[in-house]
């Protein structure tokens, strides 16, 4: 008879999976609300360096808001992941304009004496207005993915998240109201995809493995 095996303690793939998921998606927007609270409320002499200096900082941190809706989308709709992905990308790269333009050149020409500025601004606006609203796009996408297969145990986050995307249209993370949309974006997205790795609602459980996820329909065919 062979010898009784102990039960393993390390944590199953699936919880280390989602456990890893919640901190991609958690994360960023939490070190954006962080770093909000002490982001000038404007462009002075005296604010200049340390306005030019967060947005440097912060260059590799804006890109990584789009992983939640991602991660999301393709886990129910691999087709419409490819959208998400075209999404997050067009976000990714407006809003680093942004970053760039009116962060860290206004910064220094705020340094060199101010000619210049509100050239940045403008441009900057000009641009970072196809980012801000993709962005609102793949978080509406990604929300309705997961409520169709979470039902209402989603709505709160995702009514959430989409209110925080809207709100992030023109707050960036101005203290007070861009640290609280940041604050929205980390619970909605952690709401969502506690919901999206969680069961089904009846009528899609009742489908089997067609009514999965599309990230579990391969595992099982796998």
């Amino acid at each position: 008879m062979p010898d009784a095996v102990a039960p393993s303690s390390s944590p199953s793939p699936s919880r280390s999976r989602t456990a890893a998921v919640l901190v991609a998606v958690a994360l960023p927007p939490l070190a954006l609300a962080a770093a909000g609270l002490s982001h000038p409320r404007s462009l002075t002499d005296d604010t200049a360096m340390h306005w030019r200096d967060l947005h440097i900082a912060l260059l590799p941190v804006f890109p990584l808001l789009a992983i939640a809706p991602i991660l999301l989308t393709r886990r129910h709709d691999r087709r419409l992941g490819i959208l998400a992905v075209v999404l997050g990308f067009a976000y990714g790269v407006c809003y680093q304009a942004l970053d760039i333009l009116a962060g860290i050149a206004a910064g220094a020409l705020k340094l060199e004496g101010g000619q210049g500025v509100t050239t940045m601004y403008a441009l900057a606006d000009g641009i970072v207005v196809t980012g801000v609203w993709s962005y609102v796009a793949v978080t509406v996408l990604a929300s309705a993915l997961v409520i169709r297969h979470a039902g209402l145990r989603a709505l709160p986050g995702a009514v959430i998240a989409v209110i925080a995307a809207v709100s992030f249209v023109d707050s960036h993370i101005f203290f007070p109201r861009g640290v609280i949309t940041m604050l929205g974006l980390a619970v909605g997205w952690t709401w969502l995809a506690l919901a999206s790795y969680g069961p089904a609602r009846p009528g899609r459980a009742s489908a089997g493995p067609s009514g999965a996820p599309a990230a579990d329909r391969a595992e099982a065919a796998a």
